[in-house]
């Protein structure tokens, strides 16, 4: 897939000073301008990204199959700017219908760019960092357990280009991602407690160590949420 080739070339290029002081002006790889039409629809933070709703943060977007690259940029943040003005929205959902370099937008969001009344217009847009300030949280899927296990990663500073659990015998083992946005161990991560390792598109890597399952012989009722001890650096 374009979108996820592309991620991973740039991780690839690597970064590892970011995170370190002093930096030289613009030390991490830069993210593709896609050029398409944008429209809008009622969003309200859900969609294939397996994203609750999110009532008070309705500046979100879906993205066409190409460019959503089997959830490749879920919980991304994105720049788009159109005839009449920009905005940042977070990638929560696939938009089937729309074409490569298309963006589906909230209605809120598309007002920030364009009169709603025009319905479809021409935009340009590109990754950006997000905006956050507290690290990264590891969200285990409902029904996660030590034979079966599904973690979504959130509150990211940029796109999640691979996630990788430690194993008993100390080597990294890739989880693939599935197209609704988790990482699935199908034959179980263990009882924990995980090292997990992550790696975004611009080649930061951060590492966290003793990661709980909060009940690692019994299937969890409901999802739950582990916070991690990182966060993925800025660049400049």
């Amino acid at each position: 897939m374009r979108a996820l080739a592309a991620l991973a070339a740039l991780a690839l290029s690597g970064c590892g000073d970011c995170g370190r002081k002093p930096r030289p002006a613009n030390p991490c790889p830069g993210d593709p301008t896609h050029s398409g039409r944008a429209t809008y629809y009622a969003a309200d933070g859900s969609g294939k990204c397996s994203f609750e709703p999110s009532p008070d943060d309705l500046m979100v977007a879906a993205l066409d199959d190409v460019d959503y690259a089997d959830a490749a940029l879920c919980g991304a943040c994105v720049a788009v700017t159109g005839p009449t003005g920009s905005v940042v929205v977070r990638v929560v959902d696939r938009c089937p219908g729309c074409e490569p370099g298309d963006v589906d937008l909230s209605r809120e969001a598309f007002a920030r760019i364009a009169p709603l009344e025009q319905g479809r217009v021409t935009v340009t847009w590109h990754v950006v960092a997000c905006d956050v300030v507290a690290p990264i949280v590891y969200h285990f899927k409902e029904r996660s357990n030590a034979s079966w296990t599904g973690v979504q990663i959130r509150n990211h500073r940029y796109p999640v280009v691979t996630f990788e659990r430690r194993r008993d015998d100390g080597v990294y083992e890739d989880v693939p991602r599935a197209d609704f946005n988790y990482f699935v161990d199908r034959d179980g991560m263990g009882p924990g407690p995980y090292t997990f390792r992550l790696t975004d598109s611009k080649g930061h890597v951060v590492e966290d160590t003793g990661v709980a399952l909060a009940a690692p012989t019994v299937p969890l009722s409901s999802a739950t949420d582990v916070a991690s001890a990182s966060q993925f650096p800025p660049c400049d």
